[in-house]
């Protein structure tokens, strides 16, 4: 059996190891320490943000930005169906109502038509949306000036989960720094990781701050343990801070390398009569966290996205398909859906190549050879 090829593997860089090291030779061990606040002001720099928190996940990053948005029970927060179950789950967290919205077929990400939909049928039910969470799915922008558009007329703020997209920019401008807040995660299988993480972004200095408080378990400012309100342990560590300020030396290369994965699949694979790939719109440049593919069976002669996947795991390479939608998951199967059967249709025919950027040459071309033997 021929090595494991990985969908998306931790990649580390040269500074990783000594920055452990020095907080092991620091005593810089228990949570907090100069490495989060290094690392929190090289993110800040790098997606022009004034202020952002160093947590334990992305997901601790939405649950909070909820909290601070007041979200709490009963109320509705409007969520991109098409993506991973992380997007959706702090809705739940804060015992309020997500409302899905379907995907527009050029990014792949929430349609502006059907979130405008959404929102003036919910204002017109008595509810109207607390936040929008709209997600940069494998690394593409969504159509963020139409989106953003939308959120201004009806004075809804955006939480902008790039939890996918460090390193992507629309029109110039960072994923992560649209919204009223950004997330971002630095999971083992992001372009860049910190083992498990997560930042919580704004240009709101006290709502950061805010977060920071509640993130260290809400504990009161006295000699003694006091707390007013119910607080997380969400705060990131100042070992995982370490990890994550030499990756973020090395963020320009991962894009690169990703970027070119992308090309490479592309130029090998898309002349193949029912494989479509997802392309870059002129406004935007995406990371490609992911290459994915479209594989339409009636123009393959019936090799669909199971057969491919299904190959290519007999000879030790990982693929997965796309994210099934929310509103198809069991848990959210009965909360309201705007749209049609855009991310539906992505979700039976889409398949993630592997796409780290430790992938080498022989790697690639052994993905790729695999999948043409099957045409």
């Amino acid at each position: 059996m021929n090595k494991k090829i990985w969908l998306s593997s931790p990649h580390m860089g040269t500074e990783e190891f000594l920055n452990v090291k020095n907080a092991f030779e620091t005593n810089w061990i228990a949570p907090l320490g100069p490495h989060v606040d290094g690392f929190e002001k090289d993110l800040a720099t790098y997606i022009n943000v004034e202020h952002v928190a160093a947590l334990s996940s992305g997901t601790s990053a939405i649950h909070l930005a909820l909290r601070l948005l007041g979200v709490g029970y009963e109320d509705e927060v409007i969520c991109q169906s098409f993506t991973f179950s992380a997007s959706a789950n702090p809705i739940n967290y804060q015992g309020a109502t997500p409302v899905f919205i379907d995907s527009e077929k050029e990014t792949w990400n929430m349609s502006p038509e059907f979130l405008r939909e959404a929102i003036i049928d919910r204002i017109a039910n008595g509810k109207k949306p607390k936040a929008i969470i709209v997600v940069h799915l494998y690394g593409m922008p969504a159509k963020m000036a139409e989106i953003v558009k939308i959120a201004d007329e009806f004075q809804i703020p955006i939480i902008e989960d790039a939890a996918e997209a460090l390193g992507s920019f629309y029109q110039n401008k960072a994923c992560g720094s649209f919204g009223k807040f950004g997330i971002l995660s630095f999971n083992g299988n992001k372009i860049i990781t910190t083992s498990g993480g997560g930042a919580l972004c704004s240009n709101d200095k006290l709502l950061i701050d805010k977060s920071r408080f509640l993130a260290t378990q809400a504990r009161d400012q006295a000699p003694h343990y006091q707390h007013s309100e119910i607080g997380f342990n969400y705060r990131m560590s100042n070992v995982l801070a370490a990890i994550g300020r030499g990756q973020m030396k090395v963020l320009k290369d991962r894009i690169l390398k990703r970027r070119e994965n992308y090309q490479f699949y592309f130029n090998q694979l898309s002349s193949i009569e029912g494989i479509k790939f997802l392309e870059e719109p002129k406004e935007s440049l995406s990371n490609r966290w992911l290459t994915t593919i479209l594989v339409d069976p009636k123009k393959t002669n019936g090799c669909d996205r199971e057969k491919i996947r299904t190959q290519l795991e007999k000879v030790n390479i990982e693929t997965r398909p796309l994210w099934k939608p929310m509103h198809l998951q069991p848990i959210f199967k009965d909360f309201p859906y705007y749209g049609s059967d855009v991310s539906e249709q992505l979700f039976d025919i889409g398949l993630c190549l592997p796409s780290g950027s430790n992938l080498v040459f022989e790697d690639l071309d052994f993905v790729v050879n695999s999948i043409k033997n099957l045409f």
